[in-house]
C-alpha cells in the first residue's frame, strides 16, 4: 500500500514527505505515516487497546520525535530528584502535577489518562485539557515517575514536571506562536480594507473596470496568507472535529472563512459577483484577537502556582560538624542545620534551633504585612524571608513535603478540575452547534430560491455570527479570575464549585477552638489563695509544669520563666502533676487533685465557684491551695467583626463545639454569636449539619480539626484555618492561608460578584445569539460586521470576567506574582 502524494499522516496529520513510504499496522490495516516515530506512537497506542483514541479525537497528536537521544526520563528515578519535584500523599504515595505539551483536545487527555492507568501502581490520573495539567498520584514501590513520563511521552505527549520555569516557557512559546498569526491577520485586514474601501463606492464613482479587477485580485493576493497561515489552527481543530464524527466550536468557524473565501476567489478570477475577501480577513483578526485575550486570562490564571513555585531558592546553606557549605536546596535532609541569613529566603520548613530574635516576612505566603518575631523552636516556612539576625535552623520538611509546596499543590488540584457550571455550558455550546449547521443550510437553501446573490452573504454571516464561544468562556473565565484573585489574597480555593454554594449560604456553621479562637492556651489570671505572691505562685506552677508533655504546660512555660527545678514529678493522668520544688510537696491539676495533699479545703468553696464559669488550674501543697491559674484561649481579634459582617450578608452563625459549656456560651458571648451547643461529638456536629440542610439550609462549615473533617465534608462550603490539621484541610474547598478569619467576608462577596457575572455572561452570550440568528437570516448583519459581533462577543465575556477582581483589598496579599526576593539560603 502506497500513500497517496500530499496525505496526511494517520497519527500527527503532517503532509507526508514525498517519497516516504511508512505504515503502521492498525487493526490489521495499513495506515500512512510521516516518520518512523509516528509509526511506533501509533502501533503503541492500538498494541496497549487503546484505539478508541483515533475514534475520538478532534484533534492531530503531536509528531513524535525520532531523534536519537539519551533516555532523558532515567533522571527522575532518582530519590531525591523525586522528593523535589514531588509531594506526599497517604499511604505512602506520591503526587505530581506535569505540563503536557501537544495536548490539544480531550482525546488526548483521554488517551494519556488510559496510558498511565496500565502501569501498575497509578493510583489516579486527572488531566484537564483546558489547562494542559495532569496530576499523577502513584506508588513508588510499584513504579517509577521516569517510566510514567516516559509512557506520557510515548504516545505523543511531552511531560514538563512542574518547577516553575518550564510552565512560564511553554506558556511563552504559544503566545509568541499566537502573536506571529495575530499580526498576519491584522496587517492583511488593514490592507484588504485599504483596497476594499474603493470598491465600496465603485459604482457611484465611475471606476474603470479595469481598476476595479486590479483592486479584487490584489484583495485576493493579501488574503491569502491570512487566510491559510493566520486561520490555520481553526482548519486543523474542525478537520479532527469532523473525523471524529464530532462538532466543535472551529467547524462553523472553517465553514464560514472557506466558503467566503473560495466565494471570493472564484467571483475574483471570473470576474463577476461580489468578493468577501474583507470580510475574510476581518474574521480571522477579531476570532485571533479574541482568543488571544483568552489564552492570556488563562496563563494569567496559572501564573500564580507557578510564580509560587519559583518562591523557595535553589540553594542553601547546611550546617556540618561547625562548617558551612552551600548545596542544593534538594541535598537537604529533615533534621540538617541550615543557615539562612539576613535578607536570604528559607529553603525548607523547619524550627529555629538557637537563642536568636529574628524576624521573617510570611507576606509571600501568608499576606501578613508585618514581619513575625522567630525565637528558639518557632517554626519558619520555605520561600519566606528572614529580615533579622540570621537563623540557625533544624529542617523538618523539604521539597514536596514543605506548606509551600502543598499550597502549589492544592491550587493546581483547583486548576486541573472543570466546574459543574463549565460542563453544563459545554454542553449547551455543543447542543447549539449542531443546531447551528442545520440553520446555516436552511438559510442557504430559503435565499438560494429568493434571492441566489444573497445566499452565501447571509449564510455565511449565520455561521460566524452565532458560533458560541462565549458561552463556553462565560463561567470559566470568571471562574478562573476569582480563584486567582482570592490565591493573591492568601485564600486558597481547593475546589472551583464551590463558588456556586458559597454565593447561596445561609448559615455558618463554626468550630470554637482553633477556629473563633487561637487554639493556644494562656494564663489570663493568676489568683492567689493564700500567702504566696501571684509572681511567687507562677514560678512554682511553671517549675513543675516544664516537666510536662500536656498542652496547658506550655501556657505556663509562655507565661514567665522558671526559677527552681522540678524533682520527683509524677503524672497522674487526668489530674495534673506531683513534684517537689525548692524542698516543697507541690501538686498542680484540677481542684480536687491540688488540694488532695492537705486535709484542709481553705478557699475550696470559692474554687469551686470560680470553675463553674471559667476554666481554672489550682497550685497547692501539704497545708492548703495555694493559687488559682484561669486559662483561657483568647478569641480572635478579628471574630466579632467577622461574624458581624457575615450577618450583614445574611449569614447566621452558629458554633458547635466538643468543648465545655461555659468556654462555649463565653466565646459565644464575646463573638456576638446567639445560637451554640457544647460537648459535641464529630457525628453530633454531623446531625445538626445534617438538621439545618434538611430544612433547606445552605451550610458554610469553618474548622481546624481532625475532629471537624466530617462537618467539612458534609458541608455546602468547607472552609479550612491554614494552620489546621491535614485531614481537616483535605476536607476543605478553601483554605485561609493567613490563619486569619478577615477574609471570610470577602470571599462570600466575591463569590456572589462571581456568579452575578458568571449569569451576566449567560446571559449576554444567549441574549446575543438570540438575536443575532434572526438578523443574519434575513441578511440584515454582513459578513464582516458578523465577525466582529461574533470576536467582541467573546471578549466581552472575558473581560468581564475580570471585573470580579477589582475589588478594593482589605490587609496585605501575597506577593505570589513578584520576583523572588533577593538572596537565597
Amino acid at each position: 500500500m502506497t500513500a497517496r502524494p500530499g496525505s496526511a499522516c494517520f497519527h500527527c496529520g503532517e503532509p507526508i514527505p514525498p517519497g516516504v513510504r511508512i505504515h503502521a499496522r492498525i487493526d490489521s490495516r495499513e495506515e500512512p505515516v510521516c516518520c518512523h516515530g509516528c509509526k511506533a506512537v501509533a502501533e503503541f497506542i492500538t498494541g496497549a487497546g487503546l484505539d478508541d483514541y483515533y475514534k475520538y479525537r478532534d484533534r492531530s497528536g503531536a509528531r513524535a520525535d525520532e531523534s536519537p537521544r539519551p533516555d532523558r526520563w532515567s533522571a527522575y528515578d532518582r530519590p531525591e530528584l523525586v522528593e523535589r519535584l514531588t509531594r506526599a500523599e497517604a499511604n505512602g504515595a506520591r503526587s505530581i502535577t506535569v505540563l503536557l505539551e501537544g495536548l490539544r483536545c480531550s482525546a488526548c487527555s483521554w488517551l494519556a489518562d488510559k496510558a498511565l492507568h496500565l502501569q501498575s501502581g497509578v493510583l489516579e490520573v486527572s488531566v484537564n485539557p483546558a489547562t494542559a495539567r495532569a496530576r499523577l498520584v502513584w506508588e513508588p514501590s510499584k513504579v517509577r515517575l521516569g517510566d510514567l513520563l516516559r509512557v506520557l511521552e510515548h504516545v505523543g505527549l511531552r511531560p514538563h514536571p512542574l518547577a516553575g520555569e518550564p510552565a512560564e516557557q511553554i506558556a511563552l512559546l504559544e503566545r509568541r506562536s499566537a502573536l506571529k498569526r495575530l499580526a498576519v491577520a491584522g496587517f492583511g485586514m488593514m490592507q484588504v480594507m485599504m483596497f476594499a474601501l474603493p470598491l465600496y463606492v465603485a459604482d457611484t464613482s465611475g471606476m474603470e473596470p479595469g481598476m476595479r479587477e486590479f483592486f479584487r485580485l490584489v484583495s485576493m493576493l493579501v488574503s491569502i496568507p491570512v487566510a491559510f497561515y493566520a486561520g490555520w489552527p481553526f482548519y486543523q481543530g474542525a478537520w479532527h472535529a469532523l473525523r471524529a464524527r464530532s462538532v466543535s466550536m472551529d467547524v462553523p468557524v472553517t465553514l464560514g472563512i472557506v466558503i467566503a473565501f473560495v466565494a471570493s476567489v472564484w467571483n475574483a478570477l471570473t470576474g463577476h459577483g461580489e468578493v468577501y475577501f474583507d470580510s475574510v480577513t476581518m474574521f480571522v483578526f477579531f476570532l485571533s484577537l479574541g482568543r488571544y485575550v483568552e489564552m492570556v486570562a488563562r496563563h494569567r490564571a496559572g501564573s500564580v502556582a507557578d510564580a509560587l513555585a519559583r518562591l523557595a531558592p535553589v540553594t542553601a546553606r547546611r550546617v556540618r560538624d561547625g562548617l558551612v557549605e552551600d548545596v542544593q536546596a534538594i541535598e537537604l535532609q529533615p533534621g540538617d542545620a541550615m543557615l539562612v541569613r539576613t535578607g536570604e529566603v528559607f529553603a525548607a520548613d523547619g524550627v529555629v534551633a538557637e537563642d536568636a530574635e529574628g524576624r521573617v516576612d510570611e507576606s509571600m505566603l501568608t499576606g501578613e504585612s508585618t514581619a513575625i518575631p522567630k525565637h528558639r523552636g518557632s517554626p519558619v516556612h520555605a520561600g519566606t524571608q528572614n529580615l533579622g539576625a540570621p537563623l540557625r535552623v533544624q529542617v523538618s520538611a523539604v521539597a514536596g513535603d514543605t506548606v509551600l509546596a502543598g499550597i502549589v499543590a492544592l491550587l493546581e488540584r483547583a486548576q486541573a478540575e472543570r466546574p459543574r457550571l463549565a460542563k453544563a455550558a459545554d454542553r449547551a455550546a455543543a447542543w447549539f452547534l449542531s443546531r447551528i449547521l442545520v440553520g446555516s443550510a436552511l438559510v442557504f437553501v430559503v435565499w438560494w430560491f429568493v434571492e441566489p446573490s444573497q445566499a452565501i452573504p447571509a449564510t455565511l454571516a449565520v455561521l460566524v455570527v452565532t458560533c458560541p464561544c462565549a458561552l463556553s468562556l462565560a463561567t470559566p473565565a470568571v471562574l478562573a479570575a476569582a480563584t486567582a484573585d482570592l490565591a493573591r489574597r492568601g485564600v486558597l480555593v481547593a475546589r472551583s464549585d464551590a463558588f456556586e454554594s458559597l454565593a447561596k449560604a445561609t448559615h455558618v456553621l463554626w468550630d470554637k477552638t482553633g477556629t473563633l479562637t487561637h487554639g493556644l492556651v494562656r494564663v489570663e489570671e493568676v489568683r492567689s489563695l493564700r500567702d504566696e505572691d501571684a509572681e511567687r505562685s507562677l514560678a512554682l506552677a511553671n517549675a513543675l509544669e516544664r516537666m510536662s508533655e500536656h498542652p496547658i504546660a506550655r501556657a505556663f512555660l509562655a507565661a514567665g520563666a522558671a526559677t527552681s527545678t522540678a524533682t520527683d514529678v509524677v503524672v497522674t493522668a487526668g489530674a495534673g502533676l506531683e513534684g517537689r520544688v525548692d524542698g516543697r510537696l507541690l501538686r498542680i491539676g484540677t481542684l480536687d487533685f491540688a488540694r488532695g495533699l492537705s486535709v484542709s479545703a481553705a478557699r475550696a468553696r470559692h474554687a469551686e465557684a470560680a470553675t463553674a464559669a471559667e476554666s481554672w488550674v489550682y497550685l497547692g501543697d501539704e497545708r492548703g491551695l495555694l493559687a488559682g491559674f484561669r486559662l483561657a484561649d483568647p478569641l480572635r481579634a478579628e471574630a466579632v467583626g467577622c461574624v458581624q459582617q457575615l450577618a450583614q450578608l445574611g449569614l447566621a452563625s452558629e458554633i458547635v463545639s466538643g468543648d465545655a459549656a461555659a468556654a462555649v456560651a463565653r466565646i459565644a458571648a464575646r463573638s456576638g454569636i446567639e445560637r451554640f451547643e457544647a460537648r459535641l461529638t464529630p457525628q453530633a456536629k454531623l446531625a445538626r449539619l445534617k438538621s439545618l440542610q434538611d430544612t433547606g439550609a445552605v451550610v458554610v462549615g469553618v474548622g481546624d480539626g481532625i475532629n471537624d473533617a466530617p462537618l467539612l465534608q458534609a458541608a455546602n462550603v468547607a472552609v479550612a484555618m491554614g494552620r489546621g490539621s491535614a485531614l481537616a484541610q483535605t476536607s476543605a474547598d478553601l483554605i485561609l492561608v493567613r490563619d486569619s478569619l478577615d477574609q471570610l467576608p470577602e470571599i462570600v462577596r466575591i463569590a456572589r460578584q462571581a456568579q452575578r457575572i458568571v449569569k451576566q455572561n449567560l446571559a449576554w452570550s444567549i441574549a446575543y445569539n438570540l438575536a443575532a440568528l434572526p438578523l443574519a437570516a434575513l441578511g440584515l448583519v454582513p459578513a464582516w460586521l458578523a465577525a466582529i459581533g461574533m470576536s467582541l462577543s467573546s471578549v466581552f465575556v472575558v473581560l468581564n470576567a475580570t471585573r470580579v477582581t477589582r475589588r478594593t483589598t482589605t490587609g496585605a496579599t501575597p506577593r505570589w506574582t513578584d520576583a523572588r526576593p533577593a538572596g537565597a539560603s
